[in-house]
This record gives structure tokens, sequence and C-alpha cells, in this order.
């Protein structure tokens, strides 16, 4: 059967930057509400896997176990694991593979000193697109209030946080707004950010079901539109909902 359009969109979205070694691999936010948190093989829970950030056209046949979701405590925060393989976070192996990092390891002098970097000054183990921690892109989340996954689009994608100097560590708190409630089966959520430097910038998105709980707003969720970059001129940014767009990820967050 052909795709319908937004499943085509969403497609492209959702398209990850090759992995090539699995502890040089590139970094994903995991969590039980994760689509392919258990793999991408039918019936089988892969506590080894990196499959998220492998180039995958198929991530929406994985989604989380029924009931699985990403809360977003509405005016409060939540938490997710960055790390380049399930192995390194506390899904897998009761967490006894993991570290303050997310290769599994503690990297004492991680941007301070040569360890971890390339020739050219890249921390490359873990692989995570930067010279130090002041220097990492940030990443975003968003949401969509839609529970099918064939119907996200750009357009209804809106992000609602970020959290600066991401990735760097394992460990990754974000704050949430007031947001309205989810349709009763839920909404999707994207993580995603642009590596600033070290390396081509790819955008890395990833998909999440989630939904809202605590105190929920009334106010709904407006269309997104796509931002400019306005670093340099605060007055040329867009107001209102964003879009998740390359280069723009750092100055996203507005009122929804």
């Amino acid at each position: 059967m052909p795709k319908s359009r937004s499943l085509r969109c969403l497609e492209k979205i959702l398209t990850f930057a090759l992995l090539i070694p699995v502890v040089s691999g590139h970094v994903a936010a995991w969590h039980k509400g994760m689509y392919c948190l258990n793999g991408t093989t039918p019936g089988v829970d892969n506590q080894d896997t990196n499959d998220i950030v492998n180039p995958l056209w198929e991530c929406d046949e994985f989604p989380p176990a029924e009931g699985d979701f990403l809360e977003l405590h509405s005016g409060q925060s939540f938490v997710v694991e960055l790390a380049v393989n399930r192995a390194f976070t506390t899904l897998s192996y009761d967490g006894a593979k993991t570290g303050i990092f997310g290769d599994g390891e503690d990297h004492p002098g991680l941007g301070y000193t040569d360890e971890g970097r390339s020739a050219e000054g890249c921390i490359t183990e873990p692989n995570i697109h930067t010279q130090n921690e002041t220097m990492a892109a940030g990443t975003v989340f968003a949401i969509s209030y839609t529970s099918d996954i064939k119907q996200v689009t750009p357009e209804n994608l809106v992000v609602f946080t970020v959290l600066y100097n991401t990735p760097w560590k394992r460990i990754a708190e974000y704050q949430v707004p007031e947001l309205p409630a989810c349709p009763e089966v839920g909404c999707h959520c994207v993580w995603g950010w642009v590596p600033n430097g070290c390396g081509e910038p790819n955008m890395y998105m990833e998909p999440f079901r989630c939904k809202v709980v605590g105190h929920t707003g009334s106010r709904a969720v407006g269309p997104a539109v796509a931002p400019v970059w306005c670093e340099d001129d605060p007055n040329h940014c867009v107001k209102g909902p964003k879009q998740v767009k390359p280069r723009t990820l750092i100055s996203l967050v507005a009122p929804l």
C-alpha cells in the first residue's frame, strides 16, 4: 500500500545519521516511551541495541510497549538518558554498565584534557560532536497532539523545551511548561539536535509516545512555523510555536 504524504514527511524528519562502531556511535535519548527501544528484530528484547541511531525508515513499526509513555509533568520536568547504546543506560543490565557519560564511562578529563579527542580537537569517545560542554549544540523535545504517528507533520510538531549545552552527560533533565492534555491514547514527541561543528550538521530526531500529566493547561498549542537564525539579532526571531529546524534549535522555545 502506498505510504501517505504525512508518513513520508515523518520519515524524512526521523532519518538518523549512520552509526559505525558501537561505542563510537551517535547519541540517542533513552526512555521506555521511545520507539525502537528493543531494537528492530520482531519479538526480541535486545538490551545491547543501538538501532535507534541507525538510518531507519521503519521505526514506526517498533512502538513502545502498551502503556509505556514518556510522561511530561506539566510545569515540572522529566529525565531521559543520553547514550550511544541501550546497554549504557538503566534500561539494560539493571544499569550495571552505566557511567557519567553515555558510553558507559566516567571520563574525568573530558572537555578539559585530550581524553576522547580526535586530532581535530573534537570529542569522539563518546561521539557527541563537540569540543567541550560549553560548545555542545543543545537538544530539544517537541510534541504533536496526535496519537497516530502517521499523522505527525512538521506543522503540528511543536518544540516545548530546550536543554542548552547538550548532549553531554548521560542524565539529562528537561523542563516542561504548562501544556494541554493529550488525547486519551497519548501524543507523540520527538527528541532532536543538530551538531554545531565537529562533523556534518545532520539533524537527529527520535520518536516517543508521550502524554502530558499533572495540572494540564487549557490553551491549545498553535501550528508550528519554521524559525529563523536570530542569535545576532533578536528582532528577527519568529514569535510563537516553532518547528524543529537545523541551525535554529537553540532559540526555539516561545509561548505556545
